[in-house]
Formats: structure tokens, C-alpha cells, sequence
């Protein structure tokens, strides 16, 4: 194991650009605990694993099956029936030698979450979200929900009462050439009129560079208050020299103090953040219907069977009761009910480019998390892809006989799209053009959906570039050795 102490730059560098040596020793000095090595928390370790933080144990006391398959991209056949945890430390631990990884194949004790400075749960009951919740609330530790079903996906955070964003957007402070400033009370800052000065009330600024009134420079940070598109009313001047020609007015950054409410009271006044308006009432009707599935999951055991009306009637029973019950925060005035019934149709599905989605947005949440980089989610997200599903007159082509497991790598789709879909993936052609960082994520989901899998299917890749030290830190499929190849 390397040492841990300084930043590589030539490792991090394309990082560094975006959060600054600051926030990546932050990141370097926390510890993250992500529960549940199924497709989506493997998604999230990867992720996690490649920004950088000091150490990352994958916790997970369930046996990999064949549904697994579908989308952790770290199992092998021969895996199944072994634990998840454990068959995937070795390939996660080849991702970043910086990264101390740990399996855990126990249950989610205090001891264990109180080493971590995050913990991230991906396939838990509601009981246990609730409790871990609760705990990790309680002493300052981040807490992350994510889950994926189907086309389907949750997003939760809860950084504690008194989570400091130490900047926001990231963005270079804002800054602009000065053309005059009044002697008065207050004193009234007119910009060159280029551009628009991009200030607004309650930034905090200081100047430099300023002849005559040289009062003003190097000053403590001092608020505005726009006036205009190139104006703007600074302290009193009244008593300061005669403005002559010259200066730079520039933003100086603050911090925003962000409040969190615990798992078991944001469930009941959700702030959801909507990533699709097109589809807000349908996320509202997803955070009943998520509540619901925890629920039949409980009470039977199992999910919904893909393409079962019975689960669907019973998933969409157990929706309205809670709806019927709820508090007005949470009430869905007209509850959609073919969505909650998608929702049962599609649930015993593990889609791989769903969880990469979901697994991206919360490994960002992880590095805010540790950071204080960037404005955090606050507090649930959802998404749906449910327009991927055949048209109405097309959709009875998917029944329970189409959808059932096969015993092979693709239940997970096959559960959602059925077996003629996935024929007709295997055997397509495609062309990819470029293997960066991207490209390589193309490629994984192209492996894990059986994209060109097939007789007749076949897929090229072109790429002109080398690999370089910086590409580690970003596309998982290379290794050091890898460094000067074509990628």
C-alpha cells in the first residue's frame, strides 16, 4: 500500500482542476462504508475507489446468484453461490493503490459504522435504512440511500444538521474591471460595460488594483447590493480619497451552512429535487411506491414476480393504503397508479445502465460528502426510464413465461424486457469511437446488457489516443501497466 500523505498529481490531476487540493485532502483522510456488492454498490465503490478517499469497506453478507450477473460487472459465474463481498476485494482493490479496501462479510454493527466518516446502504430494508439512519444522524456520520428497481431509481442523503458547503458551484470567483466609484453613503461601484457584472445582493467582494480611493484595497470582504447590470452599492465611501481610474472588484467566496433531516422524518416531509419536470408528480408517486415495495418485500419475502398482475394488484393495494394514511407532505392527491404498477412489473430487474446512473450520482454525493465541494442533494431523488418499456398495444409480448430467469448472466434484463429483446441485442453491430473515460463505461455496459454477444454480433472500438497516468484515475478498465498502449 502506498503511502497516503501527499496528492499524486499526475494520478489526480484532471481531478484537482475540479476540487482543488483543499477538498482532495479532504478526501484522502475519509473512510466510506458501502453496504451491498449487487450492481449498484459496486457501481458506487468503483467510483469512490478511483476519486481517491483513504479507505473504502464493501460490506455484504448475501451470495452472489445469477441475477447478479446482469450488472455487477466484478462476478463470474464461477462466483455464484460465493460471497459478494469477498469475490469482488481483489479487482476493487486494483483500482487505486492510495485506497485501502476491506471486505466485511458480518452484519452492520455500531462498531463498524462508527469507523467511517460516510456510509452508503444500497441494499437494505427500510428497517435497516431507518436504523443505520438514525445512528449515523446522531453522530455526525453522512448517510446515503441509493437503490435502483428495474427502470427504477431512489436517491437519499442526510449530511446532519450542520453540513458546511464550503463552495457551492465550484465556479472561479466572479470579477470585474472597475470603470468608477462615488464618494457617498452608500458608495455606488459602476463596472465596465462589456459585461454583466454577475453580482448579486449579498455577495461579498474586495478590490485591488484601485488608484485614488485606495481605502478599498485588500479590504475585508464587504457586501453589494445590485443596482443594475453594471452597478452595484458597496459601504460609505463618503470619507474615502477621490476614485481616480483603475481597479478589479472580485467575489469572495462564502460558505452555506446546509440542514438535514433524519431518514425516518424526511420520508414523511420529503424534499424531493426534481431531476425530470416533466415528471413531478410521478417521483412523488415513486416515493410512496418504493415505501410500498419495502413493505410487500417484508410481508412476503420476496419481490414481485416480473410480469405478475397478482404482485402488481398487490403492490398497487399496499400504495393506495399508505397514500390513504399519509401526512399532507406526502399525500399524492391523484397517485399514479400504472406507474406504481410498472414499478411491481419491472421490480425483479437489475439494469445495468440504471445502476450506473444511480451509482454515479451518489458517488458524487460521497465526494461532496467528504468535501464540502459543491451543493449537496437535499434530501431524495427520483428516476424512472419507464418510457423504455414496449408501447401499450406491444407491452403483452412480456409476460411472466418471457420474463422468467433463464439461468444465465441476463436475468436481470431479461426480467425487465424479456428473451426476444435479448436475442436481439446479441446480435447487433456497433461502432464506438473512442475508449476514454467514457468510452469505457460504454464498453462495461455494452459486456453486461449482451450487447453484440451473439452469432453475428460484433463491436469495434477505435481510438487514436495513448494511455496516459491520468487515465487511471478515470477509466477503470486500465492498469499501470497499461500506460503508453493504445487505449
Amino acid at each position: 500500500m502506498a503511502e497516503n500523505t501527499d496528492i499524486d498529481e499526475s494520478l489526480y490531476s484532471r481531478q484537482l482542476y475540479v476540487l482543488g487540493h483543499e477538498a482532495m485532502l479532504r478526501m484522502k483522510k475519509t473512510n466510506v462504508l458501502i453496504s451491498g456488492m449487487r450492481g449498484l454498490g459496486v457501481e458506487i465503490a468503483k467510483n469512490v475507489i478511483l476519486a481517491g478517499v483513504n479507505q473504502v469497506t464493501i460490506q455484504d453478507e448475501g451470495l452472489a446468484g445469477w441475477a447478479d450477473l446482469s450488472s455487477q460487472f466484478y462476478l463470474e459465474q464461477g462466483d455464484v453461490g460465493q460471497n459478494r463481498a469477498e469475490c469482488s476485494l481483489n479487482k476493487l482493490s486494483e483500482l487505486n493503490n492510495y485506497v485501502t479496501v476491506s471486505s466485511h462479510t458480518g452484519p452492520l454493527t455500531q462498531d463498524l459504522l462508527a469507523q467511517n466518516q460516510v456510509v452508503v446502504l444500497t441494499n437494505s430494508s427500510l428497517e435497516e435504512q431507518l436504523r443505520i439512519g438514525s445512528f449515523c444522524h446522531s453522530n455526525g456520520i453522512k448517510f446515503i440511500v441509493a437503490d435502483t428497481k428495474g427502470l427504477c431509481g431512489q436517491l437519499f442523503c442526510d449530511f446532519g444538521e450542520q453540513f458546511e458547503v464550503i463552495d457551492t458551484n465550484g465556479e472561479l470567483p466572479v470579477s470585474a474591471m472597475i470603470l468608477h466609484i462615488s464618494q457617498g453613503n452608500p458608495g455606488i461601484v459602476t463596472c465596465m460595460d462589456e459585461h454583466n457584472h454577475r453580482f448579486q445582493d449579498g455577495d461579498l467582494v474586495t478590490f485591488s488594483e484601485v488608484c485614488g480611493m485606495t481605502e478599498l484595497n485588500g479590504c475585508e470582504p464587504m457586501q453589494v447590493k445590485m443596482l443594475g447590470p453594471y452597478t452595484f452599492s458597496i459601504c460609505d465611501t463618503s470619507g474615502f480619497s477621490s476614485y481616480e481610474r483603475g481597479g478589479v472588484v472580485t467575489e469572495v467566496k462564502k460558505s452555506k451552512t446546509v440542514t438535514f433531516k433524519p431518514l425516518k422524518e424526511a420520508l414523511v416531509h420529503p424534499d424531493i429535487v426534481q431531476s425530470d419536470y416533466g415528471k413531478c408528480e410521478r417521483h412523488r408517486t415513486l416515493h410512496i411506491a418504493f415505501q410500498a415495495l419495502h413493505q410487500l418485500l417484508k410481508e412476503t419475502g420476496h419481490l414481485p414476480t416480473p410480469r405478475a398482475q397478482a404482485g402488481a394488484e398487490l403492490l398497487l393495494a399496499i400504495a393506495k393504503e399508505l397514500n390513504k394514511d399519509s401526512h399532507p407532505d406526502t399525500h399524492v392527491e391523484r397517485l399514479d397508479e400504472s406507474i406504481v404498477c410498472k414499478l411491481a412489473l419491472t421490480a425483479g430487474g437489475d439494469l445495468s445502465p440504471v445502476n450506473a446512473f444511480i451509482g454515479g450520482l451518489a458517488a458524487q454525493e460521497v465526494m461532496k460528502a467528504c468535501t464540502g465541494k459543491f451543493s449537496p442533494l437535499v434530501q431524495w431523488l427520483y428516476f424512472d426510464a419507464l418510457e423504455c418499456l414496449p408501447e401499450e398495444d406491444e407491452e403483452q409480448l412480456l409476460t411472466e413465461d418471457t420474463c422468467a430467469p433463464r439461468h444465465c448472466r441476463y436475468d436481470g434484463q431479461i426480467a425487465v424486457f424479456g428473451t426476444a429483446f435479448q436475442e436481439k441485442l446479441a446480435k447487433q453491430k456497433y461502432l464506438l469511437v473512442g475508449a476514454g473515460a467514457i468510452g469505457c463505461e460504454l464498453l462495461k455496459n455494452f459486456a453486461l446488457i449482451g450487447l453484440a454477444s451473439g452469432e453475428g454480433g460484433h463491436i469495434t472500438v477505435t481510438d487514436m489516443d495513448s494511455i496516459e497516468r491520468s487515465n487511471l484515475n478515470r477509466q477503470f478498465l486500465f492498469r499501470p501497466q497499461d500506460i503508453g498502449l493504445n487505449g
